[in-house]
């Protein structure tokens, strides 16, 4: 091999990047319990005694950073979940279930540490541009990340709530759907930092671009049979599977 090949694929003393560094990171488990459901259609149809979810989601997180007082570099990161349910509600048992949607919320805080800057950064690639004579003033506070998978609804159950009263109206007691939810989620404290990285040099890709014109049914015949989806797993056979390196199971 020439040297001029040599030196192509060795890696350079470094390039510059810039990325959104991690300063801090967490993760957790948590089990939210008895959250209150409020339904879309209003109050739970008096008919209804029984109550099955039947999918829940994640539609959206709130997400706000505050410096710790007396601590500098620890941010406080206070998130407000928000919950999407659709549920299946029965009058009894093997009846013709009702299907409801409705929504709940959660809040969570947790402290990390997301150290110190005063730099103010102006980027061509903001869209939203500074009008003349405009003062621009922010906070240069670190970014919350916030990565969470779908909730695992533990329990739904239907709840008779205490009667409510206005001044001398007093209101008959009202049912409530409470839920109980298990979630994963992992938070990040990010600031963006110009890093060194070694670098070989740029990759041209070798793959082509073309279309398959092949018919579907020749795709087809190409596919393996899936055996193992006509065979289900014993409980002996699946931990041995467990047990394999990746690629040999």
């Amino acid at each position: 091999m020439s040297e001029f090949s040599k030196d192509r694929h060795c890696a350079s003393d470094g390039v510059p990047v810039r990325v959104s560094r991690i300063f801090d990171s967490c993760s957790d488990r948590d089990c939210l319990s008895s959250l209150p459901v409020t339904l879309s259609s209003g109050a739970l149809p008096d008919n209804i005694n029984i109550l099955r979810s039947r999918c829940a989601q994640v539609e959206g997180v709130c997400i706000s950073v505050e410096p710790v007082p007396f601590d500098r570099g620890f941010y406080q990161i206070d998130l407000t979940f928000t919950f999407g349910f659709e549920l299946l509600g029965y009058e009894r048992s093997c009846t013709a279930p009702v299907t409801l949607s409705g929504t709940a919320y959660a809040t969570k805080s947790c402290i990390l540490y997301g150290s110190e800057s005063s730099a103010r950064v102006f980027s061509s690639a903001d869209t939203a541009p500074v009008q003349p004579r405009e003062w621009v003033s922010r906070d240069d506070l670190p970014v919350a990340n916030v990565s969470v998978l779908e909730p695992i609804v533990l329990e739904t159950k239907i709840t008779s709530m205490c009667p409510a009263s206005e001044g001398a109206a007093v209101f008959p007691e009202q049912r409530g759907v409470f839920v109980t939810l298990g979630l994963f989620s992992v938070v990040e404290l990010t600031r963006p930092a110009t890093v060194m990285v070694p670098a070989l040099e740029y990759s041209i890709p070798r793959k082509e671009c073309c279309c398959d014109t092949e018919s579907p049914c020749e795709i087809f015949q190409r596919l393996k049979f899936p055996e193992e989806e006509f065979n289900p797993l014993t409980i002996e056979r699946s931990e041995r599977s467990d047990d394999l390196p990746e690629g040999l199971s």
